[in-house]
């Protein structure tokens, strides 16, 4: 979304509430090679409700984290989500693509609970109305342009040019289209549980049926944590990871009980998209993010809406040396990387 103009390789950089990730990809005739990747942890409080608090500390750490991973490309692109974008699915009367550019503006104010000056905008056609071959189904994506601006401060700051704005559902999918073989007839969902933020997709032969972002994530775990248990914050971080192997019942049942939290807003999500679908019912799950790697998450959300559910794996079908890349390591950090995959796949000037 809210492309610039050439179209040359870009690096994609995931920057999370409590890190920053790096995907470097060379499309090599529809296949992809990776060429670099990496996580670098962001200080407590940069980010805050999806709004960039502390900008130097982030340009801080993009910028040795693109060093490091010796990255010469300058151009970057990045994702939004939660209350820093709006997506609509809308209906309009069937026009030419060309014509809908120019009336866009116009038809997206009754849409955007902002001034229409104050956002950028973009949007798909994604097919003709069911009732009335009239009209089409559009999705709609607006951005405040402030929070836009402070990306672009963030990787100038940097020393890079953001070239890409991407949304983070669109994103995932980028990365799950790459790797994954499905039949056209298939309805996915798509979950990428963050630290702050879950964003929901559910898809059909490359179409987004319906997206929700949910404010709720990793750092419930943490919260939870450090109120039954009394850890720090940091044991909290360091804890979670860890529960599978450990035979303490009351840190396991915290887990458990956010692993219900969670799951249950991901029910009442795919409830609603159930409830207004007609006969497309949703076929497989698949969950990225790192909340993908919680004990018994997985078997939770499977066991609740009664679908098969999997980790989403972004380096599935890349390429690469294993010179270059510890196969385990690529499993271990699989999980963060959906985002910055996906974004990697993209190109300055992509429609």
């Amino acid at each position: 979304m809210f492309l610039f103009k050439k179209k040359k390789e870009v690096v994609g950089i995931d920057i999370g509430s409590s890190s920053v990730k790096v995907v470097q990809l060379k499309n090599n005739k529809g296949s992809f090679q990776l060429l670099n990747a990496g996580i670098f942890p962001l200080p407590p409080e940069a980010i805050v409700d999806n709004a960039l608090m502390d900008s130097s500390s982030i340009a801080e750490a993009v910028k040795n984290l693109v060093l490091s991973l010796g990255i010469k490309n300058r151009d970057v692109a990045c994702s939004i989500s939660g209350n820093s974008v709006i997506i609509r699915k809308i209906v309009l009367p069937a026009m030419p693509q060309e014509e809908l550019e120019d009336q866009i503006s116009w038809e997206a104010e009754q849409y955007i609970p902002f001034d229409i000056n104050d956002v950028n905008l973009d949007f798909q056609i994604l097919y003709p109305d069911s009732n009335d071959p009239s009209k089409m189904n559009v999705l709609l994506v607006a951005s405040k342009k402030d929070v836009i601006n402070d990306y672009v401060a963030v990787f100038s700051g940097a020393g890079l040019q953001l070239s890409v704005v991407d949304v983070d559902s669109f994103a995932v999918q980028n990365a799950f289209e790459a790797n994954y073989d499905y039949s056209s007839d298939d309805i996915i969902a798509l979950i990428n549980i963050g630290a702050s933020i879950m964003n929901i997709n559910v898809i059909k032969d490359g179409i987004t049926l319906f997206t929700r972002d949910v404010q709720i994530g990793g750092n419930l775990y943490s919260e939870e944590l450090q109120k039954q248990i009394g850890l720090s914050s940091e044991e909290a971080e360091t804890v979670k990871p860890l529960v599978c192997e450990s035979t303490n019942e009351l840190l396991r049942n915290v887990i458990l009980r956010v692993n219900e939290t969670i799951t249950h807003e991901i029910r009442r999500s795919l409830d609603f998209y159930n409830s207004t679908a007609s006969d497309d019912r949703i076929s497989a799950v698949f969950v990225s993010g790192g909340c993908s790697k919680i004990y018994n998450l997985i078997n939770t959300i499977s066991e609740k809406i009664g679908l098969p559910v999997e980790k989403l794996n972004p380096f599935a079908k890349l390429k690469y040396n294993e010179k270059d890349f510890d196969p385990e390591y690529l499993q271990e950090i699989s999980p963060f990387m959906a985002v910055p995959v996906g974004l990697a796949i993209r190109r300055v000037g992509d429609k």
